[in-house]
């Protein structure tokens, strides 16, 4: 049996995301989460006509209206967290598998998709993990890239 779009053949949900950096490596750009209070990377699930760099590349503008050079793989990140139970069935919803990729923000732009519903902001290292101190697998991507400390 074939796994289902998004998913690999574990059911583990594929999701794709970028750490994105300032040229110089100093800062990290998040964005607000959607679902509860706090700032996150720019991630998201892929399409089924797009490759794990392009899904990345496409969340990062949507999420963050920024454009991106991807410079490094960061490879695959396992979610931590404890699985979310669903209200309806008393079931577990699936994990994660997040592969995270470190990139240059070429540019920022005054209108993107999500605008209405994120704020962005640029964190020094030490900011952004204090920021992230609930998502492991967020701070690990970091922890990953090259950004200077």
């Amino acid at each position: 049996m074939l796994p289902s779009p998004g998913y690999n053949s574990k059911g583990e949900r594929l999701v794709a995301g970028v750490v994105p950096l300032t040229e110089d490596r100093n800062f990290v750009m998040l964005i607000q989460s959607s679902r509860r209070p706090g700032w996150v990377l720019p991630k998201g699930g892929w399409e089924l006509d797009e490759d794990c760099p392009q899904a990345a590349e496409r969340e990062a503008w949507e999420e963050g209206g920024i454009l991106i050079q991807i410079d490094y793989d960061l490879g695959d990140i396992k979610e931590t967290r404890p699985p979310k139970k669903h209200s309806s069935k008393d079931k577990e919803s699936k994990r994660s598998l997040y592969r995270f990729y470190e990139c240059t923000v070429t540019s920022e732009e005054l209108e993107w998709p999500e605008k209405d519903k994120r704020e962005r902001k640029w964190f020094t290292y030490a900011e952004a993990k204090e920021a992230m101190k609930d998502r492991p697998e967020l701070q690990e991507a970091m922890e990953r890239s090259t950004m200077k400390r």
